[in-house]
């Protein structure tokens, strides 16, 4: 689509790998019921918001923690929901993003445009990473700076997940 959604879902991708590896240098903090629950609910938006924004032949599937045995499940989980959302952002005809969807989850349903809910997705997701990083220096250890500006500073990097 070439537009600010292009630059919003990479930074979103940086900014989540940026959280991930700062999570997995304290791994004290991987351990953390609210901080596993937060991302759990993130990656969950994430993929949500692409099933809203795209093809709903299937169901959505609502996924709980115990579905990731291990945290390297849930950053997986993560991962592909964040590339899936970033190449639909890609290649979103500008015609389709101003159609109008609707958000099941409220009652009665909201109906907005493609745009404004990969919009939502992107803001709540940079919501939540904020509260990550509170709980992530409370626990002792060292939250990244992911502020778009200085993504956009750096140059604009690609997500760094290892």
């Amino acid at each position: 689509m070439g537009s600010y959604l292009d630059e919003l879902y990479a930074h979103q991708e940086w900014a989540d790998a940026e959280h991930w590896r700062a999570f997995e240098a304290y791994p004290l903090s991987l351990d953390d019921k609210a901080l596993r629950e937060r991302l759990l609910h993130i990656h969950q938006v994430q993929h949500a918001f692409l099933w809203v924004t795209g093809s709903r032949a299937a169901g959505f599937g609502y996924r709980k923690i115990d579905d990731f045995p291990a945290m390297s499940d849930l950053k997986k989980y993560g991962r592909e929901g964040l590339a899936q959302l970033k190449d639909f952002v890609k290649t979103l005809d500008p015609a389709r993003a101003e159609e109008f969807t609707e958000v099941p989850w409220f009652k009665p349903p909201a109906k907005i445009t493609v745009r404004q809910a990969l919009t939502q997705a992107a803001m709540h997701s940079h919501y939540h990473r904020g509260q990550n990083a509170t709980r992530l220096r409370e626990l002792g250890g060292v939250p990244p700076t992911t502020d778009f500006i200085l993504w956009l500073h750096k140059g604009q990097p690609d997500a760094i997940w290892t």
